[in-house]
C-alpha cells in the first residue's frame, strides 16, 4: 500500500477506504494478498451484478479471445455485435413490448449519458435538461451540470450550466407532489424555467443515498415530459441490468422511456460498455455526431449476450433477486428497530439503503466493517447512508454472514462513538 500511495494520484478512493491488496475474487467474494477473505457488497459501484469471475460468463470470453476474432473494431460490424443485438431485442426489447435502436458510447456511463443529452438538444432543439435534487450521472461536464452533489460540481473547476433542478419524489415530504410541482412551473410562462429538451430521473438514486421514485410520481414525470414536447431519459447505469429485480428499473412503474441510458452490469463481467436506447422516432443522428474510439468493445458484447443467456430467458432469476431483496429488507429492518428506528432503511430489489442520518456514524461503520470482513460503501449528501449493492447471484448464507458482519460493525462503531 506504501508503493501504490507513492505512486497513484490523490485522486484515488476505494484504495482509501479499503485498505488492502486484492489479489483474487469470485463471486461475492475477495482474497487480499495477505490471505483475507472479504465479502463484497459494493460489486464494482454495481458494475459486477453477476458477481467477480462468474466462469459462466469467462468461458464465452475465454472461447471468444481463443478464435482471433475482433475485439476492437470501433463501430464496425462484426458477428458480435450482431449477436449481441439481436438477443437483447429478443430477449430484453420484445419481451416488455419495448422497441429502440441501439447506439453504443464510449465506455462509460458518462458518457452515455452525455450522448442522450447531446441527442436531445438536438431532437428538440432547446438547450435546458430538467435533474432532480441528489441526482447524479457521471463525472464529465455535460453529465456533471445534470448531478446535485455540490463536492463533486465544486472539483470541475467550471460554472456549469445547461440543468435546471426540481425536487425528486419525497424531497419536500410526503405531503408535496413535487410532480405536480413541476407541472406547474413548465405550464407557467413566468416560472422562470425554459422549455426543457429533456428530463432525466433515476428511479432509484443511487448515489444520492437510495431514494426511491414512486409508481405514481415516475408516470406523473413521464406525462409531463410528453406535455411539455421533452425527451423522457431513464438513467439506469446503476439501477439497470437487474438490480431492481427487473431488468430495467423502470418497468414495476409501466414506463416507455424515450431514452435509456445502461452501463455498469451492461456487459455482464465488469468489462467497459454502455450504450443508449432510443426510440426509433429520436433517432436523429447523422453519420459520426457522436463518435468514440472504444466503442461497443465486442469483448463486452460477448460477455454481455451471455449474462442475458444465462439470467434472463426466463423469469426465475428475477424471482430470485426479489426474494434476496426481501429477505434483506426485513434483515436490515430489524437492525433499525433494535436500535429505536433512529436509523431508516429505504431500497427496492437488491439495492438498499441504511440511513444512519450523521455521516460521522456511517463512517465508523464502514471501516469497522472492513476491518471485521465486509466492503460496503456510503452514498448520499454527506455520505450519511450505508448503500448495499451485493452481487444479485450471492447465495443467501453469505449474504447473511455479511448482514451479521454489518450488524456488528454497526454496534462497534455507536460504542466508540458513545464512549468518546
Amino acid at each position: 500500500m506504501q508503493a501504490l500511495d507513492a505512486l497513484e494520484s490523490n485522486v484515488r478512493s476505494y484504495s482509501r477506504s479499503f485498505p488492502a491488496i486484492f489479489s483474487r475474487a469470485r463471486g461475492s467474494i475477495m482474497l487480499t494478498e495477505d490471505g483475507r477473505n472479504v465479502v463484497d457488497f459494493l460489486s464494482g459501484a454495481g458494475a459486477l451484478n453477476y458477481g467477480h469471475n462468474n466462469h459462466e460468463i469467462k468461458a464465452a470470453i475465454a472461447d471468444y479471445l481463443e478464435s482471433d476474432a475482433v475485439v476492437h473494431g470501433l463501430d464496425m460490424a462484426t458477428p458480435a455485435k450482431l449477436e449481441f443485438m439481436e438477443t437483447f431485442n429478443t430477449v430484453i426489447l420484445a419481451r416488455r413490448n419495448l422497441e429502440y435502436c441501439f447506439q453504443f458510447t464510449g465506455p462509460t456511463g458518462a458518457n452515455a449519458v452525455e450522448a442522450a443529452i447531446k441527442l436531445a438538444r438536438k431532437v428538440t432543439g432547446r438547450q435546458n435538461i430538467i435533474s432532480f435534487t441528489n441526482g447524479y450521472h457521471g463525472m464529465s461536464l455535460g453529465a456533471m451540470a445534470a448531478s446535485g452533489n455540490r463536492a463533486y460540481r465544486t472539483a470541475t473547476g467550471v460554472a456549469l450550466s445547461g440543468a435546471t433542478f426540481m425536487p425528486y419524489d419525497g424531497y419536500l415530504g410526503p405531503s408535496v407532489d413535487t410532480a405536480d410541482y413541476l407541472k406547474k412551473v413548465l405550464a407557467d410562462e413566468s416560472s422562470g424555467t425554459d422549455c426543457p429538451a429533456a428530463i432525466i430521473v433515476e428511479t432509484v438514486q443511487g448515489e444520492g443515498g437510495i431514494n426511491v421514485a414512486s409508481r405514481e410520481w415516475l408516470q406523473s414525470i413521464q406525462a409531463v415530459a410528453k406535455s411539455a414536447g421533452a425527451l423522457f431519459i431513464v438513467d439506469d447505469v446503476q439501477m439497470g441490468c437487474g438490480r431492481t429485480g427487473h431488468f430495467f428499473s423502470f418497468e414495476f412503474a409501466d414506463l416507455s422511456p424515450d431514452l435509456v441510458v445502461l452501463s455498469k452490469s451492461l456487459s455482464g463481467y465488469g468489462l467497459p460498455l454502455s450504450m443508449v436506447l432510443i426510440k426509433k422516432e429520436f433517432d436523429a443522428w447523422q453519420p459520426g455526431e457522436h463518435t468514440g474510439t472504444f466503442r461497443g468493445n465486442n469483448l463486452a458484447l460477448v460477455s454481455a449476450r451471455a449474462a442475458i443467456d444465462l439470467y434472463w430467458r426466463d423469469e426465475t432469476f428475477a424471482q430470485e433477486v426479489l426474494r434476496l431483496g426481501e429477505f434483506m429488507r426485513r434483515r436490515l429492518e430489524s437492525i433499525a428497530v433494535k436500535h429505536g428506528n433512529s436509523f431508516a432503511v429505504r431500497g427496492r430489489g437488491m439495492a438498499f439503503g441504511f440511513d444512519c442520518q450523521m455521516s460521522g456514524i456511517a463512517a465508523a461503520t464502514t471501516r469497522a466493517a472492513f476491518e471485521r470482513g465486509l466492503i460496503v460503501e456510503r452514498c448520499g449528501p454527506i455520505d450519511q447512508v450505508v448503500k448495499f449493492l451485493p452481487a444479485l447471484t450471492i447465495d443467501r448464507e453469505t449474504l447473511d454472514h455479511g448482514l451479521q458482519i454489518f450488524e456488528q460493525a454497526l454496534n462497534q462503531a455507536l460504542k466508540r462513538i458513545r464512549s468518546s
